[in-house]
Parts: structure tokens; C-alpha cells; sequence
């Protein structure tokens, strides 16, 4: 069975369609314009980790970037200091410790990767206590009786709080009572739980700025002193948001040659040579022709989808697909479904009745079926079953759109996302997007694939001829962080028995390997294809503190994940995934949760909550989100944290085995291998 009859030839004056361009070899680029040498202003990073020997010989050492004290303190408030005057190297090590704690027991560590003579595990969802959700539902009830009550009575006694609902003078009121419900009376209540405002980099732990409210969060007032807490809230997946090390002093020499905007040395084009060399290189990294970057990460799905499909095709999308998705969907024009989240019996029952009932009304074959899903679910935790999707892709022929924001860096045993992961082939995948801005310290997001598909987005996709190319410092962080991934290569090597070094000329042929071949994804990227001035410390350079940092997370994943659970929480989400969610279901509950980890003594921790409408009602939860930056200690803070609060506030009712708490972080290592 099939999707029908293949699209028309274009006419001369339609575009052609990016899936259907015929494929040919790669074309030679022209060469990267590496920028011309500069007078190193010396800016090592071992100038920042002093005389400090701190790193047992047992231990491989990170770099300054990850090497700290072995105090055993977890926050350490001496790095507030005036950031215009010189630091003293306690005032780094300190701020440094703050930003990646320091971990040199080589049992946490754990392999991100699926065991092949395992099936993919499906989802399980526990569902709560009768009592918990009834509760939930009367409280939801008591806040929209007692609301609309005050906005009735408020109208007409206290008619200048309620002027932006009431008309006035002849205008009309501002907002509409009914829309506006649940932002006055129930989000602005639990405002102070949402944009916090903080004051340092959100590394490992995170500087927020004290503030309080006298009129239900209408306004907020500023104590002038800060707070600083463990940080389980903010997508530093790999722990590459950090102001020190060698990453920082590459975007520093970047500002330096470049500026801080988005003009920077130019190609024809427009280009800057710092962003052919990113687009090569994440293409490289992810195992494709090519790439191309965007400066915003919910512009790449939402302006790329629209050159993929339109009028006449078929969108089949998972239910939790993200708004950047959704939304380049609807203004593609194309027809959209949707199946029940990562459930591939629902998908393959999708299939099957739009394959055979064709487009609505006429019947006619689908001109493309595209089917969208996401690697790591941001809000559930959940993997996508890729084994599964790529089986039903041979069969039914669609085409098929992986967004990886989530997942590329955090999964797999060389942080290359799900394909990583399952060790499936990228060329069984059409499209893959992802973002920086989660395991990469930066910003925008890429598409990478074919080369045709990547030259023909380039000239239809909104985000290629109409938006703004990436400032300078930015794609310099890309590419520091992505190449002590994969590893820096003195010698540039063909991935043939030849092993014919080749000049700089063809670099850019070389980073897009044709992928029809199959091949493994290379270890290193050669040193010829990063810019001239780009000098990374060893560690990161030859690859080794990378690789430390993504068996951090994975351990940090698992552990946290298995401790709740024998804690006796409701969780979701896959084990590896570096996002946990905790639930919670009553409202009331969340606002208090969130404001009495951030009190907690002697080590406040922060935390994000989510709620409706970016969650179901009735599953308000607590979203943690681990780092490669936190340590052991750092999760044990955690879970005793939510321990406590679990029983004070009636959050342990998941089914299974409990263990105590002082059993789970004794026997932790136990725990992470046996889940």
C-alpha cells in the first residue's frame, strides 16, 4: 500500500518540490573563508583554574569549565561580587564551581543508549487516586464560582479596578472577562512561580533576585538582594551555559574579530563565514548532505514546514507536538491530523484510513504525506518509539519530520539524539530539526538532510531569504561546543581505505558525506574545518570532557527518575530523559511546591511549574530539568527536597516498591543500573 500516484512534475514557473529534487553527488562548495590570524590576547582557560591542583590523579580532569574545588558545599554565595573589578582566583574557582560542580566518582556515570534485545518500552501513564482527582476538579470549581462572584461584584463596587473589563467613555472594555479569566484569577496568582528575574549565567546553580507581592501579584517589589539556588529548572543539558572555560573565551575572541551583530565578515551573499563553517559542521554531527541554520528556533519549524507541504498534502502529527510545530503547520495550508501521543498502533490506524480514503471530498491520492514527531517531549519526558516509525515508514512510504530541540546532545553514547540512541542510519529520516539553545549554550535551530531538500528550503523556507543570520558570538558558540563533542582531528582524513589528506579548498565536500552511503558517523572533525583563530583547551578539544559530561547526564537522568519513582512519586517520561515531571494535579498545590523548594534551608532549590493550558488540567506538575552540571549531591538535594514535601503535601501515589530515602541515596548506583 502506498500514498498514491507521485506528485506532478512542477511547471516552469512552481517551485520545485524539496522532497522530490532528484538526488545527485554533492556539489563542491566553494571554500570556507577562514578569518585571517589575530594576535592571541591570551585568554587560555587555564588562566581562569589558576595554580588550582584540585583534580585527583585517579580522576581524568575536566577542563576549567568543569573543574572545581572538591568542597562539598552546594551553593557557595562568595561569587557576588562587582563583575567591573578584577576577580581573585577564589572568586572564579567559586564562580566556576557554581556554574559546573565537580564529580570525580567514575561510578556516576551511565551510557545513554537503547539495548537492542529489548523492545521499546510504551508509555505508562499512573493515573492518581479517585479522591485527588475529585479535589482537583472541586478546587478548579471553587476558583471559577468565587472568581466570577468577584468580578460581579466588583463591577459595581469597585468599578475602577474592573475599567479594562467595562466599557468606558465610549470605548470598549479592553478585555473580555471570560477570556481573561484564568490569566487575572488563577496564572497572575502564581505569577512569582513564572519569570523569575535572575542575575547570573543558569549554570548549575542559579542567582534569582529576591521579590515579593502586597497585591496578589499584580505588581512585584524588588528587595534589592538575591538568592541564590540548585538550578533544576533551565535547559543546560550538557552544561555549556557557563561564562568560564573554553567555549566563553572562544565567543570572547569571536566579539573581538567580529562585533556583536549579526554583520561580520562577509561571502557572497551575504554569508558570514562563520556560518557556512556551523552549517557544515552540524551536518557533520548529525550525519547528513547538509544543514541550514535559523536564528530562532520556533521560526525553524514554523517556516520551514511551510515549504515542505501545502495545499493538497498530508500532515500526520503526535498530539504533544510542540506550537512551533503546530503552528507552521496551519499556515502551510496543508491538511492536519493527528494521532494519540507516541501510540504507533493509533498511528498505523491513521494511515491506513487517510491512505485509503484519499484527500476530503474528491478522494484523490495525497500529493505527500508528512508524518511530524519529536524525539524528547519537553512537557511528558517521553522518547519517540523511532524503531517503530521508521518500520511503519517502509511500509506505508511517508515522509518523515524528527524534531530533536530536546534530544540531539542529551541522548545517545556520542549525544547525537535519537538516531544515536537507537543506533539507527539518519539517511531513514527525511528531516531532522533540532535547537541550540538546550545542550549547546546558544541559540537558533537547523534542518539538516539531503542536499537538494537543504538547497531548496534554502530558497523557499521563510527563514532563509527573509530572516537575520546569526550574530557572530553566537555561531562561535555552536561551533565550540558542538566540535568538543565530537572531538578535533589534527589530520583531515577521506572516510575511504585511502586515507588521502585533503586540502582546505574541499572541506566542505568532505563534512557533507553522502549518506546513501551508510556509513558510521565520524569520531573527530578535522581541525582545517574550524576557523584559523578557533583554540580550544585539550580537554575539550581531543573529545574527553564532552564525553564525561554526557554520561554525567545520562546518570543524573536515570537516577533522579528512579528515585522518585521508588520515592513513591507519579512521574512520566523515559528514563534517560534529562526532563522529569512530577505530578501534582491540584493547583493549589503547584504554587506552594514551587515556593517551598526556593525556602528550602539550608539549599533552596529552583524549579519550573507548569500547568493548563500547557498541560492537561487536571496534570499540573513540577518539570525538573538536570544538567551534566549537577552532581550526585546535587539530586540527593533534590530528592530529599521532594521527599519532605511529598509527605507534607500528599504527592506519593504512584504504585510500586518505596524505598526510603536514606536506602536510595545510599544504593544509588545500584538503582540507575537496574531500571
Amino acid at each position: 500500500m502506498t500514498t498514491g500516484r507521485p506528485p506532478r512534475s512542477p511547471s516552469p514557473s512552481s517551485s520545485p518540490d524539496p522532497f522530490q529534487v532528484k538526488r545527485s553527488s554533492v556539489a563542491r562548495l566553494p571554500p570556507s573563508t577562514i578569518a585571517t590570524s589575530y594576535p592571541s590576547s591570551g585568554h587560555e582557560a587555564s588562566v581562569y583554574a589558576g595554580n588550582r591542583s584540585i583534580t585527583p590523579t585517579s580522576t581524568p580532569s575536566l577542563s576549567v569549565s568543569s573543574s572545581t574545588s572538591s568542597d562539598d558545599t552546594v551553593l557557595d554565595e562568595s561569587d557576588d561580587h562587582d563583575l567591573h573589578t578584577a576577580l581573585t582566583s577564589e572568586q572564579i574557582s567559586s564562580t566556576i564551581r557554581n556554574e559546573f560542580g565537580y564529580c570525580a566518582n567514575q561510578n556516576y556515570r551511565c551510557v545513554s543508549q537503547h539495548n537492542p534485545e529489548k523492545p521499546v518500552a510504551e508509555d505508562e501513564i499512573e493515573e492518581p487516586p479517585y479522591y485527588i482527582l475529585f479535589t482537583t476538579y472541586l478546587s478548579y470549581l471553587l476558583v471559577i464560582v468565587f472568581g466570577h462572584l468577584r468580578d460581579l461584584i466588583g463591577k459595581r463596587f469597585a468599578k475602577s479596578s474592573f475599567t479594562h473589563l467595562m466599557p468606558y467613555d465610549g470605548y470598549a472594555p479592553l478585555n473580555s472577562d471570560f477570556d481573561s479569566f484564568y490569566t487575572r484569577r488563577l496564572k497572575q496568582r502564581i505569577d512569582d512561580c513564572f519569570s523569575q528575574p535572575i542575575a547570573s549565567v543558569a549554570g548549575r546553580t542559579i542567582l534569582v533576585y529576591d521579590r515579593y507581592s502586597e497585591d496578589f501579584n499584580r505588581t512585584q517589589i524588588y528587595t534589592g538582594t538575591t538568592t541564590r539556588a540548585l538550578n533544576v529548572a533551565s535547559y543546560n543539558y550538557l552544561g555549556f551555559a557557563q561564562s568560564h572555560g573554553g567555549c566563553a573565551d572562544a565567543v570572547e575572541e569571536s566579539i573581538k574579530r567580529y562585533g556583536v551583530s549579526t554583520c561580520g565578515t562577509r561571502l557572497e551573499g551575504g554569508t558570514c563565514d562563520l556560518h557556512r563553517i556551523a552549517e557544515a559542521l552540524v551536518a557533520r554531527f548529525v550525519g547528513t548532505e547538509d544543514a541550514l541554520i535559523s536564528s530562532m528556533g520556533f521560526a525553524t519549524n514554523s517556516t520551514v514546514i511551510p515549504a515542505l507541504v501545502s495545499k493538497g498534502c498530508l500532515i500526520i502529527s503526535d498530539e504533544h507536538n510542540h506550537a512551533s510545530i503546530r503552528t507552521g503547520a496551519r499556515q502551510s495550508g496543508a491538511h492536519v491530523r493527528m494521532f494519540k501521543h507516541n501510540d504507533m498502533r493509533s498511528l498505523e490506524v491513521l494511515l491506513r484510513e487517510v491512505i485509503s480514503q484519499g484527500q476530503p471530498k474528491t478522494h484523490r491520492s495525497w500529493r505527500k504525506i508528512l508524518v511530524i514527531v519529536e524525539g524528547l517531549y519537553s512537557m511528558e519526558g517521553t522518547m519517540v518509539n523511532l524503531p517503530k516509525i521508521i518500520e511503519l515508514k517502509r511500509k506505508y512510504k511517508f515522509y518523515l519530520f524528527v524534531d530533536e530541540a530536546h534530544s540531539i546532545g542529551a541522548l545517545g553514547p556520542h549525544g547525537r539524539g535519537v538516531t544515536d540512541y537507537f543506533n539507527i542510519s539518519p539517511s531513514s529520516i527525511d528531516v531532522l530539526m533540532g535547537t541550540f539553545t538546550k545542550s549547546f549554550g546558544a541559540a537558533g535551530g537547523y534542518i539538516a538532510g539531503a542536499k537538494p531538500l537543504i538547497d531548496s528550503l534554502r530558497m523557499r523556507g521563510y527563514c532563509g531569504p527573509y530572516a537575520e543570520g546569526g550574530a557572530p558570538c553566537v555561531l562561535t558558540q555552536i561551533i565550540a561546543s558542538m566540535a568538543s563533542i565530537m572531538g578535533v582531528s589534527s589530520d583531515l582524513v577521506l572516510p575511504t581505505s585511502t586515507s588521502t589528506p585533503i586540502s582546505e579548498s574541499s572541506v566542505n565536500e568532505v563534512l557533507m558525506p553522502s549518506v546513501a552511503d551508510e556509513r558510521p558517523l565520524p569520531s573527530k572533525v578535522p581541525a582545517s574545518a574550524l576557523p584559523a583563530w578557533l583554540s580550544l583547551p585539550p580537554l575539550l578539544s581531543d573529545g574527553s570532557e564532552a564525553y564525561e559530561r554526557i554520561r554525567r547526564l545520562a546518570f543524573n537522568s536515570r537516577y533522579l527518575h528512579a528515585g522518585l519513582k521508588k520515592l513513591g512519586f507519579i512521574i512520566y517520561g523515559h528514563p534517560f530523559s534529562p526532563i522529569v515531571p512530577l505530578l501534582i494535579f491540584n493547583p493549589g498545590k503547584m504554587p506552594m511546591f514551587a515556593r517551598m523548594m526556593r525556602k528550602l534551608k539550608p539549599t533552596p532549590v529552583a524549579v519550573v511549574v507548569v500547568a493548563y493550558p500547557a498541560t492537561p488540567l487536571v496534570t499540573s506538575r513540577v518539570r525538573f530539568c538536570l544538567s551534566a552540571s549537577h552532581t550526585k549531591e546535587d539530586i540527593d538535594v533534590v530528592l530529599r527536597a521532594c521527599d519532605e514535601l511529598g509527605d507534607l503535601m500528599d504527592l506519593k501515589h504512584g504504585r510500586g516498591e518505596r524505598w526510603p530515602i536514606e536506602e536510595i541515596v545510599t544504593r544509588s548506583v545500584e538503582l540507575v543500573h537496574s531500571i
